[in-house]
This record gives C-alpha cells, structure tokens and sequence, in this order.
C-alpha cells in the first residue's frame, strides 16, 4: 500500500498570508499566530508575504492573484466574520468560505481557511491567541501539510507513469489524426492527377 502523509519542514518554501483588514484587532493576532507558526518551521522573512484587503469577501479575489503568481507554496486566508443582527454575516461568511475553496480548486494551489465565523468578538478572540489557540496558527500548519502532501502526489512514481501514459497516449492519438486527416488529402492529389491526364487528351 501507497501512503502520503504531510510534513512540516518547510525551509525554502514561500508562503503568502491573505488578510481582512476588518475586524483587525482579531485578524491581526491571527497573522501573529500565523507567522510565529512559519517562522518557527524555519521560513525566511524574506520568503514570507502579507497582503491587506479590505474584508473577509475580499479575499478570494486577492488569494487568487497569489496563487496565480505561482510565486507561493501556498496561500492562508485569514479574516473574522462576527454575526451581527443583519443576514450579513451569513452572506459574506459562506461566499469567503465557497471563494477560498475555488481558488484551491482552480490554481491546485494550497489555500488555507483561515477565518473565523464567530457569534461574537469575544468567541473570536478566544481562537485568536486566546483560551482557544490561535487559528492563524492552525491555518499555517494546514498550508504547511497540504504543500508537501500536494508535492508528493505529484512527484510519486504512480503519478510519473501516469503521465508518462497520458503523453504517450496523446501522441498516438496525434499520429491517428494526422494519418485520418492524410486520407482526404491524398484523395484530392488522386482527384487532381486525374483531371489533368484528360485536359492533357483533350
């Protein structure tokens, strides 16, 4: 049996943090405990990034252009939602959640969930860096195994016979198609002699 299990050591990889401005006196010890987490698994400074944006629908659009910058192992979106007495929070709290999960999907980049979605600023101050850890922390250990789970599977035997298999198969398709596509030409080419013999009698 194959197995794949995600490690921590992280040195010389590069990680971007995506983070909301609004609600930033919990965001911003969500980004502490992020980087703390990095940095303690041996990240340079100089390979870590953090990008503000303005609230927590933001995101998506802002991990997205990370990702696509193929400059990052892996992104962490981080943000709080605080239900308040509007249907605001569901709104924003589910499309940040669905966003993050499409970038992930459509870049294969490793993207984190990082945000909190809390009844009120002291639940969210509890899971940031309070009586229940800081969930900055915890996103950055997910970017961490999912970049090196991602990295495995790409790079484990299976995969390169797989490939392997796709491109061969690819090229004999190719070689079908133009040997189909030779059929009508060389008919044509039979056509065309054909027609210039009997000008050539006439």
């Amino acid at each position: 049996m194959n197995e794949i299990r995600g490690a921590f050591d992280a040195p010389g990889r590069r990680f971007a943090v995506v983070a909301s401005s609004f609600n930033e006196i919990v965001v911003g010890k969500l980004v502490e405990g992020a980087l703390a987490c990095f940095r303690a698994h041996g990240i340079s400074e100089d390979d870590l990034m953090v990008a503000w944006v303005p609230g927590a629908f933001e995101l998506p659009h802002a991990a997205r252009k990370v990702a696509q910058s193929e400059l990052y192992d892996a992104v962490v979106c981080l943000g709080a939602v605080i239900r308040g007495e509007t249907a605001h929070f569901d709104l924003v709290a589910g499309q940040a959640a669905w966003g993050i999960q499409q970038v992930a999907l459509e870049t294969g980049v490793t993207v984190a969930f990082g945000v909190l979605t809390t009844d009120s600023l002291e639940q969210a101050l509890d899971r940031a860096g309070g009586k229940h850890g800081n969930k900055g922390w915890d996103a950055a250990m997910a970017a961490m195994e999912m970049a090196s789970v991602l990295d495995q599977i790409e790079t484990h035997p299976l995969a390169r016979d797989a490939s392997r298999w796709n491109r061969d198969a690819s090229e004999v398709k190719g070689s079908r198609a133009d040997q189909a596509a030779a059929v009508p030409l060389a008919e044509a080419a039979r056509r065309r002699r054909g027609a210039s013999g009997r000008n050539k009698k006439e």
